[in-house]
């Protein structure tokens, strides 16, 4: 194994790499969705309680305020829906994946 491949991203900057997987999804948002992991064990879940207290809650409240005034117009109801799509993710981010769905607006 290399350098490289002994550091594992997932196990040395796990908020790190929840931040950016949150920022590529808002970058694009359509045609993917979130999904749980299963094989996310306890540190996931100590993490995600850490991560609501400091930042999950106000950006999960951002998505919200942000959904509603984007659906008082016709033309921002798409945006508005994606935001409302990214509250699971920025809530609690750790423990969950981002896939490619073949519908633009799927749900799980």
């Amino acid at each position: 194994m290399t350098l490289l491949g002994d550091l594992a991203p997932r196990r040395t900057i796990p908020f790190g790499i929840a931040s950016f997987r949150i920022a590529g999804y808002a970058l694009w948002p359509f045609g993917r969705t979130t999904v749980l992991r299963h094989d996310a064990g306890v540190g996931s879940a100590v993490g995600n309680v850490i991560w609501i207290i400091f930042a999950g809650w106000w950006l999960a409240l951002g998505h919200i305020v942000t959904g509603l005034a984007l659906c008082v117009t016709i033309i921002g109801i798409p945006f508005g829906i994606a935001n409302f799509k990214m509250i699971p993710i920025s809530l609690v981010p750790l423990g969950r994946d981002i896939v490619p769905t073949d519908q633009p607006f799927a749900t799980r």
